[in-house]
């Protein structure tokens, strides 16, 4: 072996600190070993307390649970018979040197010292049972029983000088206690390794040891207890691993150690405090790993950080566009209301115009059906007017027609009364004459008459024609004043109906388009979840295969029995499968935090070994 050989020792390794990983220069330690880890559990087992026997089923079978009953009805008795044994004495020597005042006194101490033990050892009994135990209760009932052993001694004191005899009956007087408390311990660890049979158990230190090197079994013993290492060949691997580095140190640098840097001094340090070679050697580059994994974990709250934030902004941003929405939504509403009012008072002024222009439409209306009244009346005067004409006309013919019919008689008559006589014919001429001119008065006056009262009859036409149509021009202009509001009214109605109808429509616009956003994000929102729930379901199916996996090749291992390494690299080739098939992409820390190793370089060799597996053919399926 060369100087920069890595020593063997003479123990075999634990699995968990089979080799330290290299620091700051030191040499890479050997892996090869074989049988290393498969062997390890059978040293282990080994051992004189004979702890590290596989633990017996929790079921108890019927001689089982016979002998059982006859071990706690012996011990039982045992405990009368001690109590038996201890009252008398510890009552009597309570009356008379403890200075207790009478007899029935010391007798109440001693009950009260014994129930106290029995309450004591029966509660630590139950709850050992309860798989709740309770470690401190045992140093009173160890103190009381003390105290009881010494009573029982003193009370067999000689009055006089210590003889042999004298020292042999002070101890018979606490055989007794001392069983009765080692049958209780022995009583509590077998139920508390019948109800725990998983709990790990500590091995003694062969006697022989404490004999040969008391010192150093004393200090093994102390590192044991301070650091819970619960195998003895364990610790003394550790031992045997310590001292055979502190002499390749010692070989690397030709007898003087403190030419060592501070990490390959770590061992020497660290030794005290628990730390094995490989634990003590692979802490700078845990540190380390631990600080990168810190700064990886801050950088990710940070980011964490960074990621809540925006989605703060996100939501608050999306808060304030609902709220935006909202306010644009209500002020439609509000506009829809002020145009609706806007356009109401637009339609009152516009039907108050129309109502002013038909009224002044009315009025010239009735101004030019005046005016053709006027003319009608003075074209009907004209038409009366000749028609009186006209009759007057007829009259005077009539009357002219009468005048030649009475001038033809009177010529009839004068050419009678030529005939005749002609004596006469003067005074008849005469009187023709004047009758004649009679009846032109007559007819006269009768023209004069007729003419009178055509006039009077053309004045009444003229009269009720004038109020008949000031009667009908007045009614006609209300009827179309009345139009002329309906109308309006009509307009007015019919226009803010409208304007109603528009604004509502603009509203409902609006927020048909604010639904159909919020209908959108919440489409978003939806298929965002259905995706997340699918990636989500994805992973469960991955998971399934993943562990359906593991079970068979772990019941293909089983079915194998194969080795704890051999499955361990199994389980590394698996997560190498499961990250891609490429060994560097699985990282240590991984196979660490898996298979509960501590050391980074056992972890590569795990990884190393799973990656020639694989290359060999290795696959969980087959």
């Amino acid at each position: 072996m060369t100087i920069t050989d890595w020593p063997r020792t003479a123990a075999e390794p634990d699995p968990e600190t089979a080799s330290p990983a290299a620091a700051s220069g030191t040499p890479k330690p050997v892996s090869q070993a074989p049988g290393t880890v498969s062997e390890t559990t059978e040293f282990v087992s080994e051992t004189e307390s004979g702890t590290g026997m596989d633990p017996s089923p929790a079921k108890l079978t019927g001689t089982q649970k016979w002998t059982a009953g006859a071990i706690v009805a012996f011990a039982l008795a045992l405990a009368g018979i001690g109590l038996y044994l201890s009252f008398e004495h510890v009552a009597q020597f309570a009356h008379e040197e403890l200075r207790f005042g009478s007899l029935g006194k010391g007798q109440l101490f001693a009950i009260g010292v014994d129930v106290g033990i029995m309450v004591m050892i029966a509660v630590d009994l139950l709850m050992a049972w309860l798989k709740r135990p309770i470690s401190w209760i045992r140093y009173p009932v160890w103190l009381l029983t003390a105290a009881t052993v010494v009573l029982n001694a003193a009370s067999g004191a000689p009055e006089g000088a210590w003889t042999l005899l004298d020292y042999v009956a002070a101890g018979a007087h606490g055989v007794v206690p001392v069983l009765f408390i080692v049958v209780v311990e022995l009583g509590r660890t077998s139920i508390d390794r019948v109800v725990r049979p998983d709990q790990a158990e500590r091995d003694s230190i062969p006697w022989l040891r404490w004999v040969l090197a008391p010192v150093a079994t004393a200090r093994i013993f102390r590192r044991m207890r301070l650091w819970g290492v619960t195998s003895y060949p364990e610790m003394i691997r550790r031992d045997q691993e310590l001292i055979a580095y502190e002499q390749w140190l010692k070989r690397k640098y030709e007898g003087d150690i403190s030419q060592a840097t501070e990490d390959e001094l770590l061992p020497m340090k660290m030794a005290p405090y628990g730390y094995t070679v490989a634990q003590a050697l692979a802490m700078p580059d845990e540190q380390e790993q631990a600080a990168q994994e810190r700064a990886e974990e801050a950088e990710r709250r940070r980011l964490d950080a960074e990621t809540r934030s925006e989605v703060a902004k996100a939501e608050s941003e999306a808060e304030r566009l609902r709220a935006k929405g909202k306010v644009e939504l209500v002020q439609a509403e509000v506009d829809g209301q002020t145009g609706q009012a806007r356009a109401h008072a637009r339609a009152q002024v516009s039907a108050a115009e129309r109502a002013a222009e038909l009224e002044q439409q009315a009025l010239d209306n009735a101004v030019i059906a005046e005016a053709r009244a006027r003319e009608a009346e003075a074209e009907r005067k004209e038409a009366q007017e000749r028609r009186a004409a006209a009759a007057a006309d007829l009259e005077k013919a009539e009357l002219e027609r009468k005048a030649a019919e009475q001038r033809k008689a009177a010529a009839e008559a004068d050419k009678v009364a030529a005939a005749e006589a002609c004596a006469i014919e003067t005074e008849r001429i005469a009187q023709a004459r004047r009758t004649a001119a009679a009846a032109d008065l007559e007819a006269a006056e009768l023209e004069r008459q007729a003419a009178q009262k055509r006039k009077e009859g053309a004045e009444a036409d003229r009269v009720a024609a004038a109020e008949a149509q000031a009667i009908e021009t007045q009614a006609i202009a209300e009827a179309r004043l009345a139009a002329a509001e309906a109308d309006r009214r009509a307009a007015e109605t019919e226009r803010a109906a409208a304007e109603t109808r528009r604004a509502a429509a603009e509203a409902d616009r609006k927020k048909a388009e604010e639904e159909r956003r919020q209908a959108a994000a919440l489409a978003d929102i939806a298929r965002s979840q259905k995706e997340a729930a699918e990636a989500e379901r994805a992973a469960a199916e991955t998971r399934r295969v993943a562990a359906e996996i593991e079970r068979r090749a772990v019941e293909a291992e089983d079915a194998a029995k194969l080795r704890p390494r051999e499955r361990a690299v199994r389980k590394v080739a698996r997560m190498i499968l499961a990250v891609g098939g490429d060994a560097d992409q699985l990282p240590l820390a991984d196979i660490q935090r898996e298979l509960a190793v501590t050391s980074p370089g056992t972890a590569s060799e795990y990884r190393q070994e799973a990656a020639e597996l694989l290359a060999g053919g290795y696959r969980p399926e087959q």
